[in-house]
């Protein structure tokens, strides 16, 4: 029995319910969220509005790749399920059956296994070939994704075939590193409503690994960070359970530097943990989730500056022998084309997630402590070369913004710089990536001076790879690399 290669059946985990009256309404719905959509308004030319409707990741992964529900006359099915399955993994129902006791991690992440292989057996039944090639994909919003992790990550856990199951992870709004109300990791003897889950030294023990620098956000070699995808909400505004307590930084309930696994892909749109502006139910969730579960190529975007001069005001200061101090802040929304443009990640200062550097860690590391400089990485996504409708380029916009923080001048904030937020470098550039027999050829446009449609110029190349080199009559100078590889 011949297994489609990538078309594998999905589990989606659901994440953390708060109250019993969340674990009640959760157990009372059957897709737990997954089948929740958006919608959204676009104006058109003669001012009128039409509402844009975002059906679900559910609905979208039956329409667009053919996938199925795993229920049946009122239940969920015993018999042969299609590989291209859906199945919401529904485990807080025991604290709704009569047990009246919610599952700690541990308990659901076995149960997490036990479901892999009677989904297995239910794709393969007995087939030897079909068990051999049987892989799955893990969804997981908020604590779900711990879920996962327990379950790849410690060996007491699970059975060796359920985490060599395991395909690749998808994250919503995970705290993979914990999380925080008012700048202080939620303390371990809190257990009402479960809350001790996320501290840090209660996840390193269901985890079953040693913290790094006390950061619990790694796969300790469990699992290939590379197949682990985080996705990072900047909206907190439209959470409003405890946002205030958490912070701007965050999607309202996990802080954006707790919500990734070192070494994993990662990208930051603005939404928020969970809501009508929720990561979930968003497009940019759905179109990330796809691109990296079915995708073909993935592009990481990194920046190497190379001038970053500063305003004149400050460098008369400068001039003068006074001590400038002042970072930078390194925007970038990549957006594919298409009907509808989608951002697959958006970093923005006015989010809170724009790259952060120090000028001493980019251009003199060894004052920053680091072995080697620091540079920006801008964006990780993943393009699928399947949806090109015409010809055979993938076309995808990159928009740039480089500013600085304020300066402070011999140790006081300086007042000289009169222009708020203004930009050292600002640019939409329009990267085509040409697919032939041999690979493919990277072509760009820079379109604030030239049109988008235009053919562009072919990418310059250096040992470091390939790169669009930037600069601008402010006397910014840079280059824009972009590391482009097949992806399965």
């Amino acid at each position: 029995m011949k297994l489609h290669p990538d078309r594998h059946p999905i589990i989606y985990v659901r994440g953390f319910a708060m109250r019993d009256a969340d674990i009640e309404e959760t157990v009372n719905t059957p897709y737990m969220g997954f089948n929740l959509g958006s919608t959204r308004i676009r104006q058109f030319h003669d001012q009128s509005f039409l509402h844009y409707i975002f059906e679900s990741p559910l609905i979208r992964l039956m329409k667009d790749y053919g996938y199925q529900d795993v229920y049946l006359d009122g239940k969920i099915r015993d018999d042969r399920i299609p590989q291209q399955s859906v199945i919401v993994y529904r485990y807080y129902e025991q604290a709704e059956s009569g047990e009246g006791r919610r599952p700690d991690i541990i308990e659901a992440a076995k149960g997490l296994s036990n479901l892999i292989e009677q989904v297995r057996k239910q794709i393969c039944g007995g087939d030897p070939e079909a068990e051999r090639d049987f892989k799955l994909y893990l969804v997981a919003h908020s604590m779900g994704g711990l879920i996962c992790r327990c379950l790849l990550q410690n060996d007491q856990v699970g059975s060796k075939t359920a985490k060599h199951s395991v395909d690749k992870v998808f994250t919503y709004g995970t705290p993979h590193n914990g999380i925080e109300i008012g700048g202080i990791n939620v303390p371990r003897m809190l257990s009402l409503w479960d809350i001790s889950n996320f501290n840090r030294k209660h996840i390193a023990e269901y985890l079953d690994l040693e913290p790094r620098d006390g950061k619990v956000n790694h796969l300790n070699g469990k699992f290939p960070p590379e197949r682990f995808f985080c996705l990072v909400g900047t909206n907190p505004r439209d959470y409003s359970l405890v946002r205030m307590g958490v912070g701007s930084a965050s999607d309202g309930l996990v802080r954006s530097e707790n919500a990734y696994v070192e070494g994993a892909p990662r990208i930051y749109c603005h939404l928020s943990h969970s809501g009508h502006y929720g990561m979930v139910n968003s497009q940019e969730g759905y179109h990330n989730l796809v691109r990296f579960l079915f995708g073909d190529h993935r592009v990481i975007l990194r920046l190497v500056p190379e001038e970053l001069p500063l305003p004149p005001a400050i460098r008369k200061e400068y001039e003068a022998n006074k001590q400038v101090r002042g970072s930078y802040l390194f925007e970038c929304t990549m957006t594919p084309r298409g009907e509808v443009p989608i951002p697959l990640t958006d970093r923005r200062a006015e989010h809170a997630s724009a790259v952060f550097r120090t000028f001493d860690e980019m251009f003199y590391p060894e004052r920053a402590q680091l072995s080697e400089p620091r540079y920006p990485v801008l964006g990780s996504i993943f393009l699928d070369s399947t949806k090109i409708t015409s010809g055979k380029t993938m076309v995808f916009t990159v928009d740039l913004a480089v500013r600085s923080t304020d300066f402070w001048v011999d140790g006081i904030l300086s007042i000289n710089r009169r222009i708020p937020d203004e930009n050292l470098y600002r640019d939409k550039i329009v990267l085509n990536v040409v697919l032939h027999n041999e690979g493919w050829t990277l072509r760009y446009v820079e379109s604030d001076d030239n049109w988008g449609e235009n053919r562009g110029t072919e990418l310059s190349q250096d040992e470091n790879g390939f790169y669009i080199p930037l600069s601008n009559r402010k006397g910014f100078r840079a280059r824009l690399y972009f590391d482009v590889t097949s992806w399965k």
